[in-house]
């Protein structure tokens, strides 16, 4: 039972979730099955008490009872449908999650059963759930242009002929698609100077330019990704990159949390490649991205900051000699490390930190402190032991 694919996904729901799967399963509707549901109270009490997991026997045993004989086929059976029960569970959660695409389909149905009153009423609140979004990314566009075509749609059929919106709908599709064509411009780009890999690009060109002509960069689903591309495409262009800069404090909000990471790692790496390549200045901009990232939590994945990102802004603050601000960094995210690498990359930054202060005692002793699992963590404190060495003229050592 450890390692079933049913434990796995199960182990990643949450106290609550556990709770809602179970009224779920408890539902007639959805499950018929009182072994299943008599499972996933088993499971569920093992992962809230982080107890052992009962083997299969022992799990035959609690759903079917002592007297009968073991039958495993019967249990892989309950198991197999409670993890498509858990797997409906969270398809049903991230869909009702959606307002507008909720209420928006909803209305498709009460047009299709000829119910204007109702129609009109639902696709009333679905623009109102429209207009409080806060986000105005490529997504967006796309709810609005499913509402809109459900209106076209319900004002064709009553033969509301002055009604018809089919330059907004034409207008949306534009967004939709050059937001997104731009934004996959971006993602070939980035691949394809790491990998060395050619791509073609399509209609790209003539986005561009469409983007150009028909004023376009008003809308921040096209903006950003636009002078994403010319900065990658033009690097020696500054105003594409400090325009791109500009949009992203501004406007990152308009973007969902795993978009708006991307084109934050998409402009730092660009700062890394211009800095590299002997653009000095750029290296500020880059520790701008990671302040202004840390401070909005963009880049930060469940709450979880990637001990690559940790040690690259170390590196950066430490270079620009930001060091109390560095040191208030390293202790301030130091719990949003992974656990296996979490007291190595703190010890290992902090020795850095003291080392460019010139506290070479308290660099060595933080040195001393972790084991370095890491191979390129551990050579990188090895060649800093060599410095403080060399620094304190330990040539014995």
């Amino acid at each position: 039972m450890q390692n079933t694919r049913l434990l796995s996904l199960l182990r990643t729901f949450s106290k609550k979730e556990l709770r809602d799967l179970q009224k779920f399963t408890a539902s007639p509707f959805y499950n018929q099955r009182r072994d299943v549901a008599d499972l996933l109270d088993v499971l569920s009490d093992c992962i809230k008490d982080a107890g052992h997991i009962p083997d299969k026997k022992n799990v035959f045993k609690k759903l079917y009872g002592a007297s009968g004989n073991f039958d495993d086929h019967k249990v892989r059976m309950a198991m197999s449908f409670l993890m498509k029960l858990a797997e409906q569970f969270l398809v049903h959660q991230g869909y009702f999650k959606e307002e507008v695409a909720v209420k928006t389909r909803l209305a498709g149905i009460y047009r299709q059963r000829n119910l204007p009153k109702h129609f009109e009423r639902t696709i009333r609140e679905a623009q109102q759930g429209l207009d409080k979004m806060a986000l105005r990314n490529a997504h967006f566009y796309n709810l609005d242009h499913d509402l809109q075509m459900e209106e076209f749609r319900f004002n064709a059929a009553q033969r509301r002929i002055a009604d018809h919106n089919l330059q907004s709908l034409t207008d949306n599709l534009d967004i939709i698609y050059f937001s997104k064509k731009l934004r996959q411009g971006c993602l070939l780009l980035s691949h394809q100077a790491v990998y060395k890999k050619e791509y073609r690009f399509g209609l790209l060109d003539a986005v561009l330019l469409e983007v150009e002509q028909e004023g376009l960069l008003s809308i921040p689903a096209i903006s950003v990704y636009y002078y994403c591309y010319r900065s990658l495409t033009q690097p020696d262009e500054p105003s594409y990159f400090h325009e791109l800069t500009k949009l992203l404090v501004e406007e990152g909000r308009r973007f969902p949390k795993d978009e708006i990471a991307d084109l934050y790692l998409l402009a730092i790496n660009f700062c890394i490649k211009r800095y590299n390549e002997g653009e000095a200045a750029y290296l500020s901009d880059e520790f701008n991205l990671y302040k202004d990232g840390l401070e909005k939590s963009y880049l930060l994945n469940n709450g979880m900051l990637s001990r690559f990102a940790y040690r690259n802004v170390v590196t950066t603050g430490l270079v620009l000699k930001e060091y109390d601000w560095v040191e208030n960094f390293i202790h301030q995210f130091k719990d949003n490390l992974e656990k296996s690498y979490r007291e190595s990359m703190f010890s290992f930054s902090f020795a850095r930190l003291e080392f460019e202060r010139h506290n070479f005692g308290a660099s060595l002793e933080l040195l001393q402190k972790s084991e370095y699992r890491d191979l390129l963590l551990n050579i990188a404190a090895k060649a800093l032991m060599l410095k403080i060495f060399y620094e304190t003229d330990e040539y014995d050592a």
